[in-house]
């Protein structure tokens, strides 16, 4: 974990993400004079060439971030909604009652682009060509891929070469993996392209604007559209065109949006609203607020009886998720978040495991699918969102970044989608479309039903921690639906456990699959529960005593986590997670 002071001389920032390099890039943009926007910027670009099975120039980037004069927290809302022609009545005559997780189908407005540049444009000083020249060197030049990217290449190998030639082409060279050093000289092309028209006007502000219309109205959207139109293989075990057009993109724009707030005492959390899980973590710490003194850390791991608790609160809030979240203008969030509506649901939390999903308020409806999907096991082949598995095995899941600078600027973000192995690429772009809207439900009437130019319920979710009212905390992790469970630990190991940054980011993880995934073809399985074995054999024991189904996925493997944070006085801190030894935390 690293720490400064703003006041010492050449005191920069920090910045901590899911790969060193972003990491890296990020702080070489704080120390040349950018401030923590130009330096997430820069980092969010590297990730999309750095882990290309886990975010792409075509996914999605919502944020939480706050700048050195107005403390209030804000949201970045950097997710595309679904094409005009997606319509239930479309997917009803393909014969489908899913939206599959690959392909061409699944694809929202791309949402990445058009929020890191909106966002640079209103609070970064750097133009676009300086935060956007590290990713273009990496794709030009070659950057080492990690050698999960190869693994995820070999898992869908067969689609690749049998459906997917463009594919096969980027990241099949030789008919083997890509490995080592790799180049996109396509993508490095785009970028370049997509610069130069932007240089093609004067001043930073309208230079970015121009980028943001060269993307949405210009050759990207011109080829997104004509790509679209033909029929690939998807997880349906069919070929379907797409949906997306170019006047789907010229249509929507990135936005800011006010955020979620819930206070404990002296501690406050933030999160985005009700169209993402964010609003899970807040009921979570509701529900558990009123059980603080039976919350407790043992030589910073958790005890049994902590655990348990904390995951019958996931199981209420996440049952809630599914009845109300959505891009919806009726989701009755205030009450969702209230004090009194947790302490009528934590009487639901008994000794023993629930497998009842059971949401709360007025009137709930969860899908008529569920049962169906219980303990549904994923096929092989186009794998939709890479996330974690039912043991706990990390396939990949999407990315995160958190940076703060000496002024007190604050920004967590969490990118994601167009994974290389979520969609075709797009030979003259050099990269593929997003597989978010296999979110939505097909059937009609609920708060995350599919509609045309409607956002997915994303499970997408930084988080920002206040202290007093003061923003002190950004933090976050890759992970889909585990995302707040897995900052749930972290929350309670920091906020309840006393634990430092780091160690709360190392403190033992678990979560449970006892509620509806969000991604095809999404399966649940009520009671299990995944945890790491470093909680202890005897804490295992227990918890399978009260009925939980305990997974032990191993002693390191839950989690992607990082940090940043300024306390009252200034002091800068950062950690990043140690598990699968690629995030990286970096400060001066």
């Amino acid at each position: 974990m690293f720490t400064t002071r703003p006041e010492l001389a050449g005191t920069h920032g920090m910045v901590a993400s899911t790969h060193w390099l972003a990491s890296a890039t990020g702080m070489a943009v704080l120390e040349d004079g950018g401030n923590a926007f130009d330096a997430a910027v820069a980092a969010g670009f590297v990730l999309q060439i750095a882990e290309p099975h886990l975010c792409g120039p075509a996914g999605q980037v919502p944020g939480i971030f706050v700048t050195a004069t107005d403390r209030t927290p804000r949201v970045l809302a950097g997710q595309g909604v679904s094409p005009a022609a997606a319509t239930p009545e479309y997917f009803a005559n393909l014969g489908l009652d899913l939206i599959p997780g690959s392909g061409l189908l699944p694809a929202t407005v791309p949402g990445a682009w058009d929020g890191w540049l909106l966002l640079l444009r209103d609070h970064g000083t750097k133009s676009l060509r300086e935060v956007l020249g590290y990713a273009i060197s990496y794709a030009r030049n070659g950057i080492p891929l990690v050698s999960r990217v190869g693994d995820t290449i070999r898992a869908v190998r067969d689609l690749f070469t049998g459906h997917w030639p463009t594919s096969a082409a980027l990241w099949l060279p030789d008919g083997k993996p890509a490995e080592g050093l790799h180049r996109n000289p396509a993508l490095a092309d785009t970028w370049e392209r997509l610069v130069a028209e932007a240089e093609s006007v004067s001043g930073r502000e309208a230079q970015i604007d121009a980028g943001r219309r060269a993307w949405s109205q210009g050759f990207v959207a011109e080829a997104i559209d004509a790509f679209s139109r033909k029929a690939f293989r998807d997880d349906s075990g069919r070929d379907h065109a797409g949906l997306l057009t170019g006047e789907d993109l010229a249509g929507w724009e990135a936005t800011y949006e006010d955020a979620l707030q819930v206070d404990f005492g002296d501690w406050g959390l933030v999160k985005m609203g009700a169209w993402t899980q964010g609003p899970a973590l807040l009921q979570q710490a509701r529900l558990l607020d009123g059980l603080r003194d039976e919350l407790s850390y043992v030589d910073g791991i958790p005890t049994e009886r902590t655990v348990h608790l904390a995951v019958e609160a996931a199981k209420l809030a996440f049952a809630d998720r599914e009845a109300w979240y959505g891009d919806s203008p009726d989701v009755p969030i205030d009450l969702l978040i209230s004090r009194e509506y947790a302490e009528t649901r934590r009487a639901l939390i008994t000794e023993e495991a629930s497998a009842e999903l059971r949401p709360g308020g007025p009137s709930p409806r969860l899908p008529a699918i569920l049962e169906k999907l219980r303990g549904l096991e994923s096929g092989s082949g186009a794998t939709g969102e890479p996330t974690v598995g039912p043991l706990g095995e990390t396939r990949g899941d999407t990315v995160h970044i958190d940076v703060v600078d000496a002024a007190g600027n604050m920004i967590s973000v969490t990118p994601s989608g167009g994974w290389l192995q979520s969609s075709p690429t797009i030979p003259e772009l050099g990269f593929c479309l997003d597989s978010r809207g296999q979110m939505f439900w097909l059937e009609q009437g609920l708060p995350n039903s599919l509609a045309p130019r409607k956002r997915p319920r994303i499970t997408l979710s930084p988080s920002m921690g206040l202290r007093d009212g003061e923003p002190v905390l950004a933090f976050g992790t890759p992970g889909g639906d585990q995302q707040d469970q897995w900052q749930l630990c972290f929350w309670l190991a920091h906020t309840l456990g006393g634990l430092n940054l780091q160690e709360s980011i190392d403190s033992p993880a678990w979560h449970t699959t006892a509620f509806p995934s969000s991604f095809y073809p999404r399966s649940w399985t009520p009671r299990e529960l995944v945890v790491e074995s470093r909680l202890g054999q005897s804490t295992m024991d227990a918890l399978a005593a009260r009925g939980h189904d305990v997974v032990d996925a191993g002693p390191w493997s839950l989690g992607r986590l990082s940090a940043v944070s300024r306390d009252g006085d200034g002091l800068l801190r950062a950690a990043a997670n140690a598990r699968g030894m690629q995030g990286y935390a970096a400060g001066r």
